[in-house]
């Protein structure tokens, strides 16, 4: 089972500069040791405000274990956690397989799709439309575009992680999906973060086995 969790850390005011120093160390270090388990698949940083402390994080565990890995992190003192199960969905990327560059130096992208059709349209428009749909997603990961997907609790939402050269170019490709006039989107821009496992056992987002 896979989940995305929002990681948020407020340190107390009046904490000295070296404890934050030495619980960030311990944190990476841990960091490090879960994803050679496994459990720690990619870390990202999403767009912050000035003095905010947050981190995204792409993990895995088999049922209650997701707890108890995020309970030993170092930075959990301080850290609140919240926590989305990812589904597989049919149209995700072989994540065993490589994934293609799709640009040097791309930039990965988050992206939230909430599908709603509109009333009345015949489902055979439907299901080709859906196919079509299917169809771009092999085409997108084998140009190296798509890297995953998932489906999110609630009806017709999906989530995506995406790579392109620029916030244009992901617009883009959004704009051309065959399901596109029928979904609202949400995209989120990452930034590296300097323990994401994706620098250290790339390619990251492949699945592997956890203990």
């Amino acid at each position: 089972m896979e989940y995305l969790v929002t990681m948020t850390t407020h340190v107390p005011a009046g904490t000295p500069e070296q404890a934050v120093d030495d619980i960030r160390a311990r944190e990476a270090a841990h960091s490090r040791e879960l994803a050679g388990q496994g459990h720690l698949l990619r870390l990202w940083r999403p767009p912050l405000q000035p003095g905010e402390w947050r981190t995204l994080g792409l993990f895995a565990a088999d049922g209650d274990r997701l707890t108890e890995v995020l309970a030993s992190m170092p930075l959990r003192v301080w850290r609140t956690d919240e926590v989305t199960p990812l589904s597989p969905h049919p149209n995700d990327p072989d994540p065993a397989a490589p994934a293609p560059g799709a640009e040097e130096k791309a930039a990965e992208f988050l992206v939230t799709f909430t599908l709603a059709v509109p009333p009345g349209t015949p489902a055979q428009a439907v299901e080709d439309t859906k196919a079509r749909e299917a169809q771009t997603a092999h085409d997108l990961a084998m140009q190296g575009h798509l890297l995953r997907l998932w489906a999110l609790p609630g009806s017709g939402r999906t989530l995506g992680l995406y790579q392109a050269r620029d916030a244009d170019q992901m617009e883009a490709i959004l704009h051309a999906l065959p399901l596109a006039p029928w979904m609202t989107v949400d995209t989120t821009p990452l930034s590296a973060h300097p323990s994401d496992p994706g620098i250290i056992y790339p390619p990251a987002t492949a699945r592997t086995g956890t203990s």
